[in-house]
């Protein structure tokens, strides 16, 4: 299994704290059935900056770490940059860093509680630009799931959307695991990553939420997920159903 999403390089931002807590994650990793890991560090969220060329050497140096420790994984380089007027202009000048180098897709988070009006311009300009914009687990996105037509409208015109393992679960809540549930069978989603930061509180989850998916949506709709990260790391396209408004339903007079 290929977990495109996840904090595990050292000392870079507020994942793994050391590199024996790095250790620790890919050796819990590897439990979990997981052979490849995108390493996808935090960049200009307000608190971390972690620029392409930095990320690539330490993914080196922990791959040379994990090698030394006989763990069968692999880490490759990404990164999950906040976003911001200025990623085209970075993209350009080499700071930002598509997943797996050379993949072609790019992480963009969205802050928490709102999405900037200059969301769809800036996905616009990104894929001008030559690159293939992934949203980050847009159902932990306040105003996202206020109102689902936001992210609807983006994947429509061609944007990619990621969702938290824990999310699928309900380690973020009912609230959110009854959203992400409802992102996936409206095909508004197209991966399902851990975004693990350490092997306690933000731990990886794979398995728990391939096996809820399955159980859930069926079999081919976790084969799909998986299958989709294989095809990311070949920079390959992603295709898949056509996606849906998720429709809010009227009870007693009040939306649910």
């Amino acid at each position: 299994m290929i977990d495109i999403h996840c904090h595990i390089l050292p000392n870079v931002d507020d994942g793994a704290k050391h590199m024996e807590g790095s250790v620790q994650m890919a050796k819990f990793a590897v439990s979990q059935g997981i052979t490849t890991i995108v390493a996808t560090p935090h960049h200009l969220n307000g608190r971390y900056e972690n620029y392409k060329i930095d990320i690539i050497e330490n993914v080196k140096a922990l791959n040379q770490r994990l090698h030394e420790e006989n763990l069968p994984i692999t880490i490759l380089p990404g990164q999950e940059t906040r976003i911001n007027g200025e990623m085209t202009t970075d993209l350009e000048n080499g700071h930002l860093l598509p997943l797996n180098e050379t993949s072609g897709y790019l992480f963009v988070e969205l802050p928490s509680n709102h999405v900037p009006r200059y969301t769809k311009r800036l996905l616009h300009d990104l894929k001008l630009a030559g690159v293939k914009p992934i949203i980050v687990h847009p159902e932990r996105n306040k105003e996202i799931i206020e109102n689902p037509d936001l992210l609807y409208d983006i994947v429509l015109e061609g944007t990619l959307t990621q969702v938290t393992a824990a999310s699928v679960t309900g380690q973020f809540g009912k609230k959110v695991k009854k959203f992400t549930h409802q992102l996936i069978n409206a095909n508004l989603t197209h991966f399902v990553a851990s975004d693990a930061h350490n092997v306690t509180n933000r731990g990886f989850m794979m398995q728990e939420a391939h096996r809820t998916i399955r159980q859930e949506m069926g079999e081919a709709m976790s084969e799909w997920m998986i299958d989709n990260a294989q095809l990311l790391l070949d920079g390959e396209k992603i295709v898949g159903e056509e996606p849906m408004p998720i429709k809010k339903r009227k009870i007693l007079g009040i939306f649910s």
